[in-house]
């Protein structure tokens, strides 16, 4: 199956209902977070995307997003690990977008070893990335969009940020963490129109875990639907992948109206991994 194959999830969000809305997502030039900057391109958001790579690696991308969409799309080189790294992000999406009303965190480092053979400078690393700089990009955006009155903040969790699994203690223990924060920004912001959600998916089919169904299938001389079988095995209940467009549709849909009387909440996209 590849990501073309996959039925998007279609929740009922005009087209363009976005339109005048600023958006930064971290993490955004690939997988996950460039299908969540696509989508909110075409519903009318200038996006604001982040990565690591060089603004001239990624100029071809911006450049054929803005094409396609007709949003404004901007990009900004910043290392998360650090708060001057955040400041700066959030700097530079206020001086191209003129502000952000939507603010999705989702960029992540993972490392594989058990704890006993976790390095510690990986430990750091993960606190800083994918914890530390949702605290940093919250702090700096709240009092813009409580003044302003709207905001919508997502933090993009995982099912492991509810279920265990050896070999990756760095991170459940900051997806885990993920779920206190979105909770404790959605009660101090009850008082406006500003909600913070929790978004937790299962297993998506993103180029990075195309690559891991592809290994399997050289490795173990297999199909791709046995390959897909055996990378699932133990996750989601039905044996397919998550369609990232599945996230990003939720994820504009609680951009809308309805929004204003949801927050707080960790909405799974997983396929039913959690009921099982």
């Amino acid at each position: 199956m590849s990501l073309e194959e996959t039925a998007p999830l279609v929740l009922p969000v005009p087209a363009k209902a976005l339109s005048g809305r600023r958006a930064l997502i971290t993490g955004s030039t690939g997988g996950l977070g460039q299908a969540i900057a696509a989508r909110l391109a075409e519903a009318g958001c200038s996006v604001m995307l982040h990565g690591l790579e060089t603004p001239e690696t990624v100029e071809p991308q911006r450049q054929a997003l803005a094409h396609r969409t007709g949003a404004q799309i901007a990009y900004h080189m910043a290392d998360l690990s650090t708060s001057a790294g955040v400041e700066s992000l959030v700097a530079a999406a206020g001086a191209e977008l003129g502000g952000v009303d939507i603010l999705i965190n989702n960029a992540v480092v993972r490392h594989f070893a058990s704890i006993m053979d976790f390095p510690p400078e990986q430990w750091d690393l993960a606190l800083a990335v994918n914890l530390s700089a949702i605290f940093h990009a919250v702090r700096l955006l709240l009092p813009p969009m409580r003044a302003q009155n709207f905001g919508r903040i997502f933090n993009i969790t995982s099912v492991y940020g509810m279920r265990g699994t050896p070999s990756r203690v760095g991170y459940v223990t900051t997806k885990s963490a993920i779920l206190g924060l979105t909770r404790a920004v959605a009660l101090e912001n009850l008082d406006v129109d500003v909600t913070c959600h929790s978004l937790c998916p299962g297993s998506v089919l993103t180029p990075g875990t195309e690559s891991r169904v592809e290994e399997l299938m050289a490795d173990r001389g297999i199909d791709r639907s046995a390959a897909e079988r055996l990378f699932l095995e133990g996750k989601q209940p039905g044996g397919s992948f998550v369609s990232p467009q599945s996230v990003s549709d939720l994820l504009v849909f609680l951009c809308g109206p309805i929004g204003r009387d949801m927050t707080g909440a960790m909405l799974p996209v997983e396929g039913g991994w959690l009921a099982s």
